[in-house]
């Protein structure tokens, strides 16, 4: 269904990313706020557009991208709000990048496809109240019974759960093997009997965003959904879909940063106090300058860590880590800095920067929250060097 898009050639269709954003996205924030949900037909332009299908190989129905192209997509979009990439991020990242890698052909044969299109949206199903930066604590548990896996246990923060279609569930399929070698990955079709989504939690940003949480009660799961049939290698099968993920996360900071940057500095132009713009004080100047320079350091992380992942095998951890880490505390600083530039306008509803600074927060948070970064990262130096 992507021919059109691939014969374009991928500058035009960045190109179109980029007109709708700025025609479609940017437009129908207010909406969004107000519906505390996408609007469906926006969805579907989505669909149509070609974002479900970014990261998925052609011969599954996808657009085929490398991901120093997907980068360039994602912090074109992210320009809007952060709530339409959260529709579809579950999807070209943590659980379509899990079946791919880890998957057999029967699996990627069955989802791929359908996520490509958008028609299947994908949740990622790993964290639970006492399994998220220990990824290796989970308790959720699927026990063989003849063709059949049984599951319980419940996950929390799962992001597109009302909306999936397939859960890439975590579970530990040997209670007496502890840590990561007892876990194993499952593509569990949405409407298994058992599974029950939680209500929609109300969060402090990211309004329209769904991540609730799932219980699994005595749900009963066919042997086949074992990804690749082979247990134990659950966790890693996640940490391909995280790193994805995290190297789409940088890229959404620098594109938020941009949006960010582009408020602050119309607001400056525009305001006048003591009968000059704002933008014409050195402390307003000290800020914006601040902002583009940190935008501009994380944007060339991002893409530098974007090819190497292209070069790869190896995925480069490290790197996705110092990526992630940084773009994540930069726009968080960005933020703070539009806030006040924009001063007391700033802190009212009616203005952008005051919803962006509240959904940016989050980014420090998930895929890994910056200790985790931090840790990751002095860990790869303590055993490579420098790595630099």
């Amino acid at each position: 269904m992507h021919d059109p898009i691939r014969r374009e050639g991928f500058d035009t269709y960045l190109d179109r990313i980029r007109a709708f954003t700025r025609d479609r996205l940017i437009p129908n924030e207010p909406r969004l706020e107000e519906l505390g949900a996408i609007p469906e037909e926006i969805v579907q332009e989505m669909r149509d557009i070609g974002l479900f299908g970014i990261s998925i190989p052609e011969n599954y129905g996808g657009l085929g991208f490398g991901m120093e192209q997907q980068v360039l997509l994602t912090i074109a979009f992210t320009r809007a709000s952060a709530v339409y990439r959260s529709r579809f991020s579950t999807t070209i990242g943590l659980c379509s990048q899990s079946i791919l890698d880890f998957g057999t052909e029967e699996q990627r044969r069955r989802w791929l496809p359908g996520m490509a299109a958008g028609t299947i949206t994908g949740a990622f199903a790993l964290t639970e109240p006492e399994a998220g930066s220990d990824a290796g604590n989970v308790r959720t548990t699927a026990i063989r019974d003849g063709a059949h896996y049984v599951v319980n246990g419940s996950k929390r923060y799962i992001t597109n759960a009302p909306e999936a279609g397939v859960f890439v569930l975590m579970a530990r399929t040997d209670p007496s093997v502890p840590g990561a070698a007892g876990v194993s990955a499952f593509a569990v079709p949405a409407e298994t009997p058992g599974i029950r989504v939680g209500p929609v939690p109300r969060m402090m940003g990211q309004a329209g965003s769904h991540a609730t949480e799932v219980f699994f009660e005595d749900c009963r799961v066919p042997a086949d959904a074992l990804l690749g049939g082979r247990e134990g290698n659950g966790l890693k099968a996640a940490l391909r879909g995280i790193n994805h993920a995290r190297t789409h996360v940088a890229a959404t900071c620098v594109g938020q940063a941009i949006r960010l940057i582009d408020e602050a500095l119309a607001h400056a132009s525009q305001r006048r106090q003591f009968g000059e713009p704002l933008a014409a004080f050195q402390s307003i100047q000290n800020m914006l300058a601040d902002s583009r320079a940190e935008t501009a350091a994380a944007k060339a992380l991002v893409i530098d860590c974007a090819r190497a992942f292209d070069r790869g095998p190896p995925i480069p951890y490290a790197d996705i880590a110092c990526a992630k880490y940084f773009a994540s505390e930069m726009v968080c600083r960005v933020a703070d800095r539009a806030v006040q530039v924009f001063g007391g306008a700033g802190y009212m509803e009616e203005n952008a920067v005051a919803r962006l600074y509240r959904d940016v927060r989050l980014f420090r948070i998930f895929e890994g929250a910056s200790q985790i970064q931090q840790q990751q990262i002095a860990r790869d130096m303590l055993r490579n060097g420098a790595g630099l």
